[in-house]
């Protein structure tokens, strides 16, 4: 009974800065957040603990963390919180009306061909709703997701973060992507070892699609001959359109690359690399309704995505050359 009393004393406000203060990991950071003074960070989550009659963090010079208590309660005030917001959606929404703004966060690999597809259906649906657009690499974008600038951002599958809350959008076949000079067969599957050593254009190291990239040529020993490393779609795109450089890429950005081009691309198999995308929300949020509903465009246009590449390249064995199929018979 006490305790339903306290925690009936203790405002919105105030669960506000414990959520912020244990995202943060900092009271000064949390403050920048929620547009308030330290002090004032400080009062609310010093009042929260007063009427709670527990502890929630542990303060130090390094920063702070929450207690077991603590951590219990900030999944309990991300729960509420969340649930306040998805009444007043769902009010909204009840009423007929889907509107406010849609703060998406993308990565080159989304914005090349599924973007505009999917803005050509959303956007004369819901012309009350206020979209705007970022494209980065997933650091960035994880980074804009946790201190609430964006609504949503898709980057590949990462181990997980405080603040972060996440779901599985698509798996997509990692693919070859090369210029003529290289001379690979269109759409054929290939096995990198055939192809090495690479010359090969790379995502940094603090990119995930390079760890899992990395860990592929180091299990089944894909031989590099040069690398490069580049955080910038379309330079690698059009740097490997005019060289015998390639990349390695996911194929919903290579979809427009089937009917030819500059660009080469070639299904990995023997075995094939995949990379799993997921979207990204803050854990306080919950999706709004505009939200939920450009998803649904979203994954429909990935969708689309996937059955064109399973028609123009449908699963099939790599084809021996008569020199490796010789040096197999002689083994």
């Amino acid at each position: 009974m006490t305790a339903g009393l306290s925690t009936a004393r203790i405002s919105l406000r105030q669960i506000r800065a414990v959520i912020a203060v244990a995202e943060e990991r900092s009271f000064t950071r949390a403050a920048e957040r929620e547009n308030a003074t330290q002090s004032g960070i400080s009062q609310h989550v010093t009042a929260a603990e007063r009427a709670l009659g527990v502890k929630l963090f542990e303060r130090a010079a390094g920063g702070v963390a929450l207690t077991p208590a603590g951590q219990r309660y900030y999944r309990h005030c991300v729960e509420a919180v969340g649930l306040l917001q998805s009444a007043g959606e769902e009010a909204r929404t009840l009423a007929g009306r889907v509107t406010g703004d849609l703060r998406i966060g993308l990565m080159p690999t989304f914005t090349r061909a599924a973007l505009a597809p999917t803005l050509e259906r959303f956007v004369p649906a819901y012309p009350d709703v206020n979209l705007r657009l970022v494209e980065g690499y997933s650091a960035n974008l994880t980074e804009m997701v946790l201190a609430g600038s964006l609504d949503f951002a898709v980057v590949p599958t990462f181990e997980g973060r405080t603040g972060l809350k996440s779901r599985l959008l698509v798996r997509d076949r990692e693919m070859l992507v090369s210029g003529r000079r290289r001379g690979l067969a269109p759409l054929a599957p290939l096995r990198l070892t055939d192809c090495a050593p690479l010359k090969i254009v790379v995502p940094s190291p603090g990119n995930v699609r390079r760890r899992n990239i990395d860990t592929y040529f180091q299990t089944y020993g894909v031989a590099i001959e040069r690398m490069i490393e580049m955080d910038a779609m379309i330079g690698t795109l059009e740097f490997v359109a005019c060289s015998d450089w390639v990349a390695v890429l996911p194929g919903i950005i290579c979809v427009n690359d089937i009917a030819g081009g500059d660009l080469v691309v070639s299904p990995i198999a023997e075995p094939p690399l995949y990379a799993e995308f997921v979207v990204i929300t803050p854990t306080r949020h919950t999706l709004g309704a505009p939200a939920r509903i450009f998803l649904d465009y979203f994954k429909a246009e990935l969708a689309r995505i996937q059955a064109r590449w399973r028609r123009a390249a449908p699963d099939r064995p790599v084809r021996r050359s008569p020199a490796k199929s010789r040096s197999s018979r002689r083994s």
